[in-house]
């Protein structure tokens, strides 16, 4: 009897304890993960998860580590940027609270479909994604990407998550942020991107390693052409 006695306390000391351990991670990381938003709300983010695994790649490959990234205000980024960039990712961006619900059941039934069409995620979401996470698709990922994308929709704002993720998207091999890319892909800056340059940056997002911007495929040259039909119905971006 006092065997089994002991080994009851024994398991309920033990279950205590990891109650205990989960309540303080759980606190750690709501603390923590609320800080760095509140900071990143007015500092430049310098670096993103995507760009160290994308260097670490690099190296791994035995290439050259490549890295160009220059943050600039949104007031130093052209409109017409803004604009493809909702034309071509979130049209909707404007209006939603970080979902867009509409979006992510089209793909849902396209998906079940076996049909190839890009998520639903917006560019809130992405933009939590590219500063707090991990690359890659897992529950715990998406959980961990709503919770984020509710805290820079709330903490944020349109305007700075706009910023940011101009700041930080990927454009290109080793090009992150809107004045990279248009050093790297027109030689010029962010600031004085025409709606033609724009454009085309906006429509290699699904995959900015394999397509280009300039001098572009068959298939990108469709995506411009969609893209500025749609921006000619965004008028004056208002955050």
């Amino acid at each position: 009897m006092a065997t089994k006695k002991n080994s009851k306390t024994t398991n309920r000391n033990f279950f205590q304890k990891l109650k205990r351990f989960i309540w303080k991670a759980m606190l750690w990381f709501f603390g923590v993960s609320i800080f760095f938003v509140i900071v990143f709300k007015w500092v430049p983010i310098p670096c993103t998860p995507l760009m160290i695994t994308r260097s670490i790649e690099q190296k791994w490959e035995g290439k050259e580590m490549k890295c160009s990234h220059d943050w600039q205000s949104i007031e130093n980024i052209s409109p017409n940027l803004q604009k493809a960039v909702i034309a071509s990712e979130d049209g909707n961006f404007l209006k939603h609270n970080g979902f867009d619900f509409t979006a992510m059941q089209k793909a849902f039934k396209n998906n079940n479909r076996g049909k190839k069409l890009k998520g639903g995620s917006t560019i809130s979401q992405q933009t939590a994604k590219n500063v707090f996470l991990w690359q890659g698709r897992s529950y715990v990922r998406k959980g961990l990407e709503a919770y984020f994308t509710f805290l820079i929709e709330l903490v944020w704002g349109k305007e700075r998550i706009m910023e940011v993720y101009l700041n930080s998207i990927e454009m290109g091999d080793g090009v992150y942020g809107a004045e990279a890319a248009a050093q790297y892909w027109y030689k010029t800056d962010a600031k004085s991107l025409t709606k033609t340059q724009a454009i085309g940056i906006a429509a290699i997002l699904p995959n900015p390693r394999k397509f280009k911007a300039s001098n572009s495929s068959a298939y990108i040259e469709k995506r411009k052409t969609k893209i500025a039909r749609i921006m000619a119905h965004i008028g004056k971006i208002k955050y």
